[in-house]
């Protein structure tokens, strides 16, 4: 293949999801580089995916706060997969201008770099805390949201688009809810801060092929969100260890009790097309009469809103059972 794609954050769990997703699908890729600034990790990586078997990847320790280094790192790349952030509520909380200097700052860098260096195609990542934030990083996310989506608007005469993908609970993911059940159960308590809490729920192999849909679909400006179904907390503590004492231990600061991934105030210009949602911006550089028609798009009522708790779709005990052991394989 003659193209070139870069991760950012290519040693996290949904990065390395990516890598074996695109080797498999893309095995004469050009160039895959992964962009992070933890050697430790990038280390590790490298032993599962060596350049001897994979000549194709490339380890590239950066971090996006350095404009710098990411115009060094983006020449001759072709599609840029932003997933590089800071993401612990509590750590964002107590550092804040940290959070703000990589989510925001870096999130800016990675824009205009990718337009100096003549990429054509940007998808960033972005969470659920973006969609009516509560907490910092919810915050930052949703101004990294903005800033790709605006993006659109300023790369002139460059022939590059950029997009948004939007989800929650990723089953799995470093410091999700599911590793640190499986390793509390093992002291007979599990800790449940609220036991009305919802989340929903999207495999790490569901988040990559997301990724991949909008790097080939994408018009650019859209925010696309995903068609998941949701679980409670208390239905996967039972599914983790139905011996386990469940603790209610209250919420804690910055948390919701249901995610939600497109509020009201977005209903009005939300598009249904088929597997997913399409967030479209509110000065899209193209027709939205030819979106509708391309993507066959279906608007959705005024109003609608797509939170966990008030899902269609529900795992069950014994799904959710069977989905962690999935996982573990």
């Amino acid at each position: 293949m003659s193209f070139s794609i870069l991760i950012t954050g290519g040693t996290g769990s949904l990065g390395k999801e990516l890598t074996k997703t695109i080797l498999q699908k893309w095995p004469d890729i050009k160039r895959l580089v992964i962009f992070s600034r933890d050697e430790q990790k990038q280390y590790q990586m490298a032993q599962e995916y060596p350049t001897s078997k994979y000549p194709a990847i490339r380890y590239f320790i950066g971090d996006i706060r350095d404009y710098d280094r990411l115009v060094r790192a983006f020449e001759g790349i072709d599609f840029v997969i932003h997933a590089a952030a800071m993401k612990h509520v509590p750590i964002a909380e107590y550092n804040p201008m940290e959070c703000v200097k990589t989510n925001v700052l870096g999130a800016e860098n990675v824009v205009n770099a990718a337009i100096t260096m003549g990429v054509k195609k940007v998808v960033a990542l972005s969470t659920d805390k973006a969609c009516a934030p509560i907490n910092l990083y919810g915050a930052t996310k949703l101004c990294s949201d903005k800033l790709f989506v605006a993006a659109n608007n300023i790369k002139g005469n460059h022939d590059i688009k950029f997009s948004v993908v939007r989800y929650g609970n990723v089953m799995g993911s470093n410091g999700s809810v599911i590793p640190f059940f499986l390793s509390k159960a093992k002291e007979g308590i599990l800790p449940i801060t609220d036991s009305r809490m919802t989340r929903f729920n999207i495999t790490l192999e569901e988040g990559a092929d997301l990724v991949l849909y909008a790097l080939n679909n994408a018009w650019g400006g859209e925010i696309f969100v995903p068609k998941i179904p949701s679980f409670k907390i208390t239905d996967l503590a039972t599914a983790i260890d139905a011996n386990c004492t469940q603790k209610i231990i209250g919420i804690r600061p910055g948390e919701k009790i249901h995610e939600e991934m497109i509020t009201e105030s977005d209903s009005y210009t939300t598009y249904d097309i088929g597997r997913y949602y399409a967030i479209l911006p509110q000065l899209p550089i193209w027709e939205t009469s030819d979106y509708i028609k391309e993507f066959k798009a279906t608007k959705v009522k005024e109003g609608f809103h797509y939170t966990s708790g008030q899902n269609t779709e529900w795992l069950s005990v014994v799904q959710l059972q069977e989905m962690i052991k999935q996982q573990s394989k």
